[in-house]
């Protein structure tokens, strides 16, 4: 039996609750968070059997093999350290930490105690980019050219997910005060990871832009001090020497959580079209490529990242996504933020 410890009762913990008891022989045990009413509630509603209001309690009480932490961005890095040195497994939320330099501490500190580390990257549960990943690695399109790839998110536009002007759920994604990197911070490793590991490429240069636009009197609501990006976009040069054009924005009116990704080679393309509404994958191959027309390709289902994760436990070999993969995109997103970035740089 692998017993899960939640760090961090959250909107996202509900999931990890859900998907992690009802993996067989798995079982979530106790629930963490410093709000003690709140990890109260949290593990009366998922029958977990203990709750605690601090984390080195919790280490004392050691009745667990492996921590889903679901804990605030800024909280990955010093709760992880603390879990390695107590000789647990770790499933961590992305990102892994809040800058590159962090997330490779943590890394080589997993890696050297013998510990699975994985990062929920939570778009490689979707089946058709397993397909198209298999696909292009076979072959099925050629030698990979050109590249687009994008995260459309509309809440800045509708209210379908709330009112961000009076939400601090929100809010807090809008503030760099209050932890929030924008846009490219929040989602831009889903898609940069949807692209790179599609296609099996790294990206060895990028150009990036991102941009922040006027949303309030003075851009500020309440304590909140609207600076984060709401749009950003990265222009890549893969090991191969293909072009990729990667973005995310906020105010992609019309998309509620969409990912999209274009792969064109110089023997055909695939197109992946996903939400939580519908996927579609197409591919344009073979003789397809001299009459235009695209097919669409099923894809099997595959196991998700919380029974990947459990596994891994269970045989102390980790898989993917890794504590070191969510190194590496970090790396790149870091780049994105540095000014010199505006004209392309080598990675």
């Amino acid at each position: 039996m692998v017993r899960i410890l939640i760090l961090g009762t959250g909107t996202w913990a509900a999931s990890h609750a859900e998907n992690f008891s009802a993996l067989p022989g798995c079982q979530v045990v106790a629930g963490v968070d410093p709000d003690a009413g709140r990890a109260q509630l949290f593990c009366a509603t998922h029958n977990i059997p203990h709750a605690f209001s601090d984390l080195d309690a919790a280490i004392s009480w050691g009745e667990f093999d492996a921590v889903a932490n679901v804990t605030p961005d800024g909280v990955h890095h010093p709760t992880t350290m603390k879990l390695i040195a107590a000789g647990k497994h770790i499933f961590c939320e992305k990102p892994l930490a809040e800058s590159h330099p962090l997330a490779r501490e943590m890394t080589e500190a997993i890696e050297a105690a013998g510990l699975v580390g994985m990062v929920n990257l939570t778009y490689r549960n979707v089946p058709a980019l397993q397909q198209a990943r298999r696909m292009i690695a076979d072959g099925a399109i050629g030698n990979v050219r050109h590249v687009e790839a994008s995260y459309r998110q509309s809440w800045l536009v509708g209210t379908h997910w709330g009112d961000w002007r009076t939400d601090p759920r929100w809010l807090w994604r809008l503030s760099s005060e209050h932890g929030s990197k924008g846009v490219l911070g929040d989602v831009g490793i889903h898609i940069l990871d949807f692209a790179t590991y599609a296609i099996g490429l790294e990206p060895v240069s990028i150009q990036a832009r991102l941009q922040t636009f006027p949303k309030a009197p003075n851009d500020r609501i309440g304590d909140y001090t609207l600076d984060a990006n709401d749009s950003a976009v990265m222009s890549l040069t893969f090991a191969n020497g293909a072009l990729g054009v990667i973005h995310a924005s906020r105010f992609m009116a019309g998309y509620g959580n969409t990912l999209r990704l274009h792969v064109f080679g110089d023997q055909g393309a695939l197109e992946l079209d996903f939400s939580h509404e519908c996927t579609s994958l197409r591919a344009c191959n073979g003789d397809n490529v001299h009459d235009l027309s695209w097919r669409l390709i099923r894809s099997p289902p595959v196991p998700t990242n919380y029974a990947m994760f459990t596994e891994a436990v269970r045989t102390g070999q980790t898989a993917e996504p890794s504590f070191r993969r969510a190194m590496d995109l970090q790396k790149v997103l870091d780049a994105c933020f540095e000014p010199k970035t505006r004209e392309a740089v080598d990675l």
